[in-house]
């Protein structure tokens, strides 16, 4: 599997975390896990169709699709050779663009092509064909920064920055204090634009700051676990657990799978 991450224009940072793209030609059936990443995303799969498995039963995915913010982990497996792209929206962006309530998209993959949302449902006829790689990113920003025109303000910006810059440690306390509205408005903020609680949105950061720690190589277990704000260590193997469905002694962090490839940015 291919994997190639590409950024977006500068005056769309704000808006996309990137664009990310997936090729393989080998058409053997393979299981990937998905982890909850923070952000959103637009699919395209111009390749073969995937199944996903949640809830314990598997069905077959439609080709083009929007992820909303997912809780905990489940699994993909290509029914082909794969050739996919998409958009990784920043958390809030779907609201922004497309006037979306995310909170009724958590831990839901829908069709976009039938999508009750006239812009969204023919976003890939504006999208596909593409040239290459390079063409991709031209259309993309194209039209990505045309639609940015009409973008609504983030309420949350100053309290995302603040969720990531503390790598998802951050209090409560202290959120609302950069908010200035009361919990129960920011509780009500975050569920309509990121779909998820202050609180629980904060430990999915907190839980992709572990991999920037592993991916350094500098850090013992020991030291890991202090340096991403857990209690103590069966605080974290239990959060992490939560989030992976494995024990962090067991989790394979080089493996060049999904998971790996957007938690490693």
């Amino acid at each position: 599997m291919k994997f190639t991450r590409i950024d977006p224009h500068p005056q769309l940072e704000h808006l996309i975390e990137c664009y990310w793209m997936m090729q393989d030609d080998d058409p053997t059936p393979n299981v990937e896990k998905i982890v909850p990443d923070g952000f959103t995303e637009l699919i395209f799969n111009y390749g073969s169709v995937y199944k996903a498995k949640t809830n314990g039963e598997w069905y077959v995915q439609t080709p083009n699709l929007l992820a909303g913010q997912i809780s905990s982990y489940f699994y993909l497996e290509n029914t082909g050779p794969t050739g996919s792209f998409a958009i990784k929206l920043k958390p809030a962006a779907l609201t922004q663009l497309f006037n979306l309530n995310m909170v009724n998209y958590l831990d839901k993959i829908v069709d976009l092509d039938t999508f009750p949302n006239h812009e969204l449902a023919t976003l890939k006829e504006k999208l596909l064909p593409f040239k290459d790689e390079h063409h991709l990113k031209q259309v993309l920003d194209g039209y990505f920064l045309e639609l940015s025109e009409n973008a609504t303000i983030n309420p949350l910006k100053d309290t995302l920055e603040l969720i990531f810059s503390s790598n998802g440690m951050a209090s409560v306390a202290e959120m609302i204090a950069v908010a200035q509205v009361s919990e129960r408005q920011l509780e009500r903020l975050f569920k309509k634009y990121i779909g998820l609680s202050p609180k629980y949105y904060s430990r999915i950061i907190r839980f992709n700051y572990i991999f920037q720690l592993i991916k350094s190589k500098k850090n013992s277990w020991t030291e890991i676990v202090y340096q991403s704000g857990y209690y103590d260590q069966s605080h974290f193997i239990r959060n992490f657990k939560a989030f992976t469905g494995e024990d962090p002694s067991s989790y394979f962090f080089e493996e060049k799978n999904m998971a790996n490839f957007f938690l490693n940015k």
